[in-house]
């Protein structure tokens, strides 16, 4: 069965950095586009990025762009989300999915905080 579990979130100081990961199992990872959401307290689930199937191409949103970096290893069935220059308002719980049947993670929380 389909299984994505994310790994890597955590208290962070605003400006810091965090790397999440997510784990990918029960499917051949590198036959689909992966994606990050997020979603912070209060607030609907927002589409942080995606990449491609073979990490050729990727896309962000706005908020992040030029901030956050989306990688993958298919060789380690695993995805990335590298944060840089972290602000308060990135707290959230980050989701890994594969937009092919709707798979989700159960997500990691990563709070940016002084």
């Amino acid at each position: 069965q389909v299984q994505l579990v994310e790994s890597g979130g955590g208290l962070v100081q605003p400006g810091g950095s965090r790397r999440l990961s997510c784990e990918a199992s029960g499917f051949t990872f590198s036959s689909y586009i992966m994606r990050w959401y997020r979603q912070a307290p209060g607030k609907q689930r927002e589409l942080v990025g995606y990449i491609s199937m073979t990490g050729s191409s990727t896309n962000y949103a706005d908020s992040v762009k030029g901030r956050f970096t989306i990688s993958r290893d298919n060789t380690k069935n695993t995805m990335y989300l590298q944060m840089n220059s972290l602000k308060p308002e990135d707290t959230a719980v980050y989701y890994c999915n594969r937009p092919t049947g709707n798979y989700w993670g159960k997500g990691t929380l990563v709070t940016v905080s002084s």
